[in-house]
């Protein structure tokens, strides 16, 4: 495991900046009370970006030093520009880590990396949300206890358009009855995926201590290592043959 992880948290930033529920519990934005209890992890560095900055806050430099960018948007998924979905997603194939959070399963980014529709069931009338640890020797399970329950949250129900998980480490169930994949990892090129269910705008959920624990392994399951760098195309070979006539 690296011994430093570069953080980059992007938040959409539109609900918390007009009246109402979101903007009442995160005044300053979702994006900044993850941050928060990040900056307090060792090892951990940590910068924001929001839609509304110059290039979606998602610049050449910006992602040449980010080992994990963490992905929150809803409303405004069509607003991100494909060149900056371009830079992300070769990013990630080149190695960079990349978690997904609640409705950022309609982003460009994620849709794109999976090839499918990420469609899934919804509602949204705040009933309790248990959360079970279903493979418990994976590294986004340190520290977690069987499961840990979410007091209201809107509700994500299967079928979940998502490719099979490469691996499986969380499974929701909620108070009406439907059931979710709802902690999901996946590789693509050198990079790592993490998609993370629960963070609806409307309710407290990223002050919640598992959830952020939850955040916090997967930034260090999702940082790069060291790893094989591939090459493509026409190359000599390696041993002294003779071509055949």
């Amino acid at each position: 495991m690296c011994q430093t992880a570069r953080v980059t948290i992007w938040n959409e930033f539109r609900h918390e900046k007009r009246p109402g529920k979101p903007q009442e519990i995160y005044p300053n934005g979702m994006h900044t009370v993850i941050a928060d209890y990040l900056k307090q992890q060792t090892g951990i560095q940590v910068r924001t970006a929001t839609l509304d900055e110059p290039d979606h806050g998602l610049t050449d430099d910006v992602l040449a030093s980010t080992d994990v960018l963490i992905w929150w948007g809803h409303t405004a998924h069509g607003e991100v520009r494909d060149e900056i979905v371009d830079k992300v997603q070769k990013a990630v194939l080149d190695g960079m880590g990349l978690i997904v959070l609640h409705s950022g399963h309609f982003s460009k980014i994620f849709r794109r990396l999976m090839g499918t529709t990420c469609d899934l069931k919804w509602r949204e009338i705040g009933e309790k949300e248990r959360i079970w640890v279903i493979d418990p020797a994976h590294p986004i399970a340190t520290g977690l206890p069987e499961y840990f329950e979410i007091p209201h949250e809107e509700m994500y129900g299967e079928r979940f358009d998502i490719p099979q998980p490469d691996e499986l480490v969380l499974v929701s169930w909620f108070a009406g009855g439907e059931v979710f994949r709802s902690g999901c990892c996946f590789h693509r090129g050198r990079g790592k995926i993490f998609y993370f269910r629960p963070g609806h705008e409307s309710y407290p959920t990223f002050y919640q201590e598992e959830v952020l624990k939850v955040i916090t392994n997967g930034v260090w399951w999702a940082a790069p290592e060291a790893t094989t760098v591939p090459t493509f195309g026409h190359r000599d070979p390696i041993e002294d043959i003779k071509p055949s006539e």
